[in-house]
């Protein structure tokens, strides 16, 4: 199994984007960095220069780069940068959108997770109109990632799951970053790079529910298959994702790394986990086929 690196979700500044890409390409045990904006078209200006050097770096240090898709394409302008990125023969491109399947016109590409791959039907559909790679939708139970990774196996196909990060739940057509503070979307003045890990929504009583990042819901937990790599691996599963958060990401890599080498155990892991990701909580429930927000212990599996 291969250890990824998916897209940055959030309004880093491109200095700090910069800064973290470097580090990611000197010191963390990825195969593969998927590279690109998936959020919100507003915001890729801002890193469009560092672009090409960033994706030679990565390269020079043996990383196989993606660049990705936007995961909701409405406005002249993003079916524009769709078009353009579905030209590219080189780097790979994750599309996760169903825009961009239509642009790239059946030549190989890969299948983001915003595109909901969630049964064997639809991955062989997809292999049909070039697909070579699928990220299965965060929310699939194990059962379900079995049955996708054995029909993605009998196609070619690799099939990658998120073992890591925030859960992307959900898009919309309006932003509610923007609107929490009183902006429109078209006026946002990009407020959501003040909130470098999602903007917290709790419910009524105070209890924190989800995260907010631009037109994007995301889970307020990270999730976490320290526990579950082994299971993944059995099943066929190729790749694991991790999604990049507002905490040492080499770290959270080398851990990851460690434990799919077999060098530590998962309570081991957690444990060095746990400091990394100081305050955050952790979950599992999607792949146990329970609330997406609960932690299912090993010995309650049992």
């Amino acid at each position: 199994m291969e250890l990824t690196l998916g897209p940055i979700a959030y309004h880093w500044p491109a200095e700090t984007k910069r800064d973290f890409y470097a580090r990611i390409a000197d010191e963390a045990p990825v195969g593969t960095v998927y590279l690109g904006e998936v959020i919100c078209s507003k915001r890729a200006p801002f890193f469009e220069r560092e672009l090409p050097e960033t994706i030679e770096r990565l390269e020079r240090a043996g990383k196989r780069v993606v660049l990705c898709s936007l995961a909701e394409v409405m406005l002249p302008r993003e079916r524009q940068a769709t078009a353009g990125l579905a030209a590219l023969e080189h780097p790979e491109i994750e599309i996760n959108n169903a825009a961009g399947l239509l642009a790239r016109a059946g030549r190989p590409h890969r299948i983001g997770p915003f595109l909901n791959a969630y049964n064997e039907a639809t991955i062989a559909w997809m292999a049909e109109q070039g697909a070579t790679h699928v990220c299965l939708p965060t929310e699939m139970p194990a059962e379900a990632i079995s049955v996708a990774a054995r029909a993605a196996d009998d196609l070619g196909l690799g099939v990658e799951v998120q073992v890591f990060g925030r859960a992307p739940l959900a898009v919309s057509a309006r932003c509610y970053h923007a609107r929490a503070h009183g902006r429109t979307k078209d006026n946002c003045q990009f407020v959501c790079e003040a909130d470098p890990d999602g903007m917290p929504l709790a419910t009524r009583d105070g209890q924190p529910i989800l995260r907010v990042n631009g037109i994007q819901t995301q889970s307020e937990s990270y999730v976490e298959l320290l526990d579950e790599l082994p299971d993944l691996v059995a099943m066929g599963v190729t790749a694991a994702r991790l999604l990049p958060q507002d905490v040492d990401m080499v770290a959270v890599a080398g851990i990851f790394a460690d434990r799919l080498a077999g060098r530590v155990g998962a309570k081991e892991a957690r444990a060095m986990l746990a400091p990394v990701c100081a305050g955050r909580e952790f979950s599992n429930g999607f792949y146990h086929g329970a609330a997406g927000y609960r932690r299912i212990e090993a010995a309650a599996r049992g």
